[in-house]
């Protein structure tokens, strides 16, 4: 076994948990993410720091909370991360894809950048030319994007859902599937390797080419939300604002229905897990060719996203909000060299940042003792890991806040879920167990003002502990 294995970290944007067949939604089409569960370890109660791309990202490659890290909304300003370290301790760091810094195109930390951003940039960082425009431009084509799928008659009619239509490796995640595997076929293996890999999907637009949609689109069984009535009346005032501004901003090409029909649902669906089965076809591409050239002899390989997708359910679409649709995603870490048992889940409670001073710790570094992650490694190696009774989640006013709600706070356990929002009397309580689909508030219900008071009280001594723990760090990740 080598003292520094190879780390492989692949991260997926807006990608649900339910949305990979191995781990419990049969619907989809993934055989590779399928073979790393069952080879791998999944960690079934993973959740998100922050459910919007920057802010998680940032915590995740700092190791901090949002508040801390001072990375709270997407666009805010940030690039100092714990790549540092690694290429510090030898390694070769080479991130192809979406990292999402801000600016993209930042060191942060790595030898090697080959930036693919969103696939569908308008304003902010409009005319930032990334590997991927690149390529589209020397191949004479202008990208599939917002001002051109406006055009188009049916265009509020399509929720975001679009067919690719240029070539198909020119796609967004063919392209960045196809780049790492160029890298890897080239590079000559002489040093251990930190390579992490951004699909830019299955974020919005929802355009795959149409082969992995097809499939989807035929299929009658696919659980489809549908909302009732006395759900979409009883969601807070802030996620009322939110379904009517998605109606009329469209975000990453996604014009929003109050009332969508079948058809659209059937379709958001379809071209969701389209995408999916896209990016698990060029996952197992890439596994196999850092097979082929040596890179797995003795590998850490990680598959994560960054948040997840509502979808439709509470009827809502895109993220900024804490339903478990949005904060739960799917983790598997797998030892190529047998450092730790396979195939197995771990149930417990955990945060997407944790993976930081995990993949610190298999380097042979010594994570910060500031660092409000915490190691996965014990629980991977079956020593002395005890979950967290808690997880949380905070999110500032962003582009799709739309009401006069300035900052959200969530704190989840095992059973109870609680979602503060600032200058707000109303909020959102939820009793997992009872009611997993987080459908009946139990925000003013009496019988449950106990749990409401334990869990704002587990709010307010995390936030001080937090403080506390971090008081002699100056935490600028910009």
């Amino acid at each position: 076994m080598a003292e520094k294995p190879n780390i492989i970290l692949i991260i997926t944007d807006q990608q649900r948990y339910d949305s990979i067949a191995a781990l419990g939604f049969p619907y989809a089409v993934t055989p590779n993410l399928d073979a790393l569960v069952e080879k791998g370890v999944a960690f079934s109660n993973c959740h998100i720091t922050a459910p919007s791309c920057v802010p998680s990202r940032a915590s995740l490659f700092t190791g901090y909370y949002p508040h801390t890290s001072g990375v709270l909304a997407n666009g805010q300003k940030w690039q100092r991360t714990w790549v540092e370290q690694l290429r510090s301790a030898g390694y070769r760091c080479v991130n192809i894809g979406k990292m999402h810094t801000i600016p993209y195109n930042a060191d942060s930390g790595f030898h090697e950048r080959y930036v693919v951003e969103n696939k569908d940039r308008y304003m902010e960082g409009r005319w930032y030319f990334d590997e991927w425009d690149k390529a589209l431009a020397a191949n004479g084509l202008v990208k599939q994007q917002r001002e051109t799928y406006r055009e188009r008659d049916d265009y509020r009619d399509r929720l975001g859902c679009f067919d690719w239509e240029l070539p198909e490796d020119l796609h967004a995640d063919a392209f960045v599937g196809n780049m790492a595997k160029w890298w890897v076929n080239t590079y000559p293996l002489s040093e251990p390797l930190f390579l992490q890999v951004g699909f830019p999907g299955p974020h919005p637009p929802f355009d795959p080419p149409a082969r992995f949609s097809e499939p989807y689109l035929k299929r009658n069984d696919l659980p489809l939300p549908s909302p009732t009535k006395e759900e979409l009346d009883s969601l807070h005032q802030e996620l009322k604002d939110k379904r009517q501004h998605d109606v009329e901003v469209d975000h990453d090409s996604v014009v929003w229905s109050l009332d969508p029909t079948p058809d659209q649902m059937q379709r958001l669906w379809a071209h969701y897990l389209g995408n999916v089965t896209l990016i698990d076809e060029k996952v197992g591409e890439l596994l196999e060719a850092l097979k082929a050239r040596g890179y797995l002899e003795d590998a850490i390989v990680i598959f994560t996203s960054d948040h997840g997708e509502c979808l439709g359910e509470h009827g809502l679409i895109q993220k900024w909000s804490m339903y478990d649709a949005v904060t739960r995603v799917p983790t598997v870490i797998w030892s190529t060299a047998n450092r730790f048992e396979g195939g197995r889940s771990i149930d417990g409670l955990c945060q997407l940042f944790d993976l930081g001073p995990t993949i610190l710790e298999y380097a042979g570094i010594t994570p910060q003792e500031s660092f409000e992650a915490r190691s996965l490694k014990p629980a991977l190696e079956g020593r002395g890991w005890t979950p967290r009774t808690h997880v949380f989640c905070e999110q500032i006013g962003d582009v799709a806040m739309a009401g006069g709600v300035e900052f959200m706070t969530g704190v989840r356990s095992d059973r109870w879920k609680l979602v503060h929002f600032k200058g707000s009397d109303d909020g959102q309580l939820f009793d997992l167990e009872n009611d997993p689909k987080e459908v009946n508030n139990l925000w003013n219900d009496p019988a449950c003002a106990e749990q409401k008071r334990e869990l704002l009280d587990v709010m307010r001594d995390w936030l001080i502990e937090s403080n506390f723990k971090t008081r002699d760090v100056m935490m600028d990740a910009r």
